[in-house]
């Protein structure tokens, strides 16, 4: 797929169909988050990524609205180290939605589907995946081939009207 038919299919996927993703698949998703930009090439992220359908379910629990994790074939749960200070906090979260972003594009790419969660409960997410008090679990990404139709460019996309959203050298 071309880079822009994929950033055209990229949507949140929440319900998948039952088969795995090639661990070759999932790697390349990988290595596009560790390829993205980071301020200062710090790389401060770290991403854990789970394809046990016991771990998956329980991380399902970690954010009202990440059901959907439950029935991925992969979720990326993505992690940082509790920041020293607020810059350093607000800079490695502008880092985490680029790594975000270049796996989900990657995915799109393959014809994974991909669904975003927060997480509410830091202590229960630690303990699944065994990530120290150092470090903060971030985001969830959830993976898995879509359930419902491909991945295919969106012709009109529910978003506020372009014109609305540019503005062209001032507001």
């Amino acid at each position: 797929m071309e880079t822009w038919d994929a950033i055209r299919a990229r949507r949140n996927v929440r319900s998948y169909e039952q088969r795995p993703i090639p661990g070759s698949d999932l790697d390349r998703v990988l290595e596009a988050g560790w390829r993205a930009p980071s301020a200062n090439n710090r790389q401060h992220w770290d991403f854990v990524v789970s394809t046990d359908r016991e771990q998956l379910t329980a991380l399902s629990t970690v954010w009202q609205h990440a059901g959907h994790v439950a029935t991925s074939a992969a979720t990326i749960v993505l992690v940082l180290p509790v920041p020293e200070d607020e810059r350093t906090g607000l800079i490695d979260q502008y880092d985490l939605g680029q790594a975000t972003m270049a796996m989900a594009l990657a995915a799109t790419d393959l014809g994974i589907g991909s669904g975003h969660a927060a997480i509410g409960d830091q202590e229960a997410c630690r303990r699944i995946l065994g990530v120290p008090t150092s470090h903060e679990c971030a985001y969830l990404l959830a993976l898995g081939y879509p359930a419902d139709r491909p991945l295919t460019p969106i012709s009109h996309p529910a978003r506020r009207p372009f014109d609305e959203v540019v503005h062209r050298a001032h507001w």
